[in-house]
């Protein structure tokens, strides 16, 4: 396949989603990952897609607007894996000794939860992959979640959705999608869970890589003014930052390879 069929093929793909990673275009192209990032330069030099940290972005306003579904926990947990440790490690220097603090399901909260095991933390959780590894490896003081198991999106949670009997200092929160009308989830049960656990927190800290910013989910959950800090990688667009900055949003820019 001669490369101008690999770019027509990228925009395509890039009509139905608001992002493709490189592992999917690898395989939709049968093109080598070296092969794929060179396509991805010379598409986003030309304007045509937008460079985002693992994949590439739709830069047309109806691609900033894509409904995109959820992925299973097990997908996201292997998407933009060096940017997400990055983040978790920049939030590990948040929490002190003593610190109660919240963290909910998803990917790049279970790589920070990890890095907290054994530190000596009061730690809320409803996400049933963390509980499960901090109960196996970890010292620190556990409070998990009651309720019925909702393997997917991997949470424990009571039916109807009530606050836990927990107050953290921080909230660590992954989100689905960021925009300007705030942090987005697709699947209802995340977005009520949050809502209920942002009444229980004096600060809420948002882990969200950059490929989030080209997302857009069905569920508004809370308002960009709701977040204290916000940890994203090094790939944030100016336009992200400066929609983060104008909300009073303190942004931590995580360096991957540190």
């Amino acid at each position: 396949m001669g490369g101008n069929q690999r770019h027509q093929k990228i925009r395509e793909a890039l009509r139905d989603r608001s992002f493709v990673s490189v592992k999917d275009l690898v395989d939709l192209l049968d093109a080598s990952p070296a092969t794929v990032r060179r396509d991805i330069d010379k598409l986003n030099e030309a304007g045509d897609v937008r460079k985002v940290f693992g994949g590439v972005a739709s830069t047309e306003a109806g691609g900033a607007t894509e409904r995109q579904s959820a992925a299973p926990f097990d997908e996201n947990r292997v998407l933009a894996v060096d940017a997400k440790r990055a983040i978790a490690r920049e939030a590990e220097r948040l929490c002190r000794d003593g610190d109660s603090i919240i963290i909910h399901g998803g990917s790049t909260c279970f790589l920070f939860g990890m890095r907290l095991a054994r530190r000596s933390l009061r730690i809320f959780t409803n996400s049933m992959p963390l509980a499960a590894w901090l109960g196996e490896h970890g010292t620190c003081q556990l409070m998990v979640a009651g309720g019925d198991l909702h393997r997917e999106p991997g949470i424990i949670q009571t039916m109807p959705v009530e606050p836990p009997a927990f107050y953290g200092s921080k909230f660590f929160i992954g989100a689905q999608g960021i925009g300007p009308s705030g942090v987005m989830e697709s699947h209802p049960l995340l977005a009520r869970s949050v809502e209920a656990l942002l009444g229980c927190t004096d600060e809420v800290i948002v882990l969200a890589d950059s490929r989030k910013f080209a997302i857009r989910a069905r569920h508004v959950v809370y308002p960009l003014t709701r977040i204290g800090k916000l940890i994203t990688d090094d790939g944030l667009a100016d336009n992200d930052a400066k929609m983060l900055e104008a909300a009073g949003v303190e942004v931590i820019i995580a360096a991957r390879g540190n």
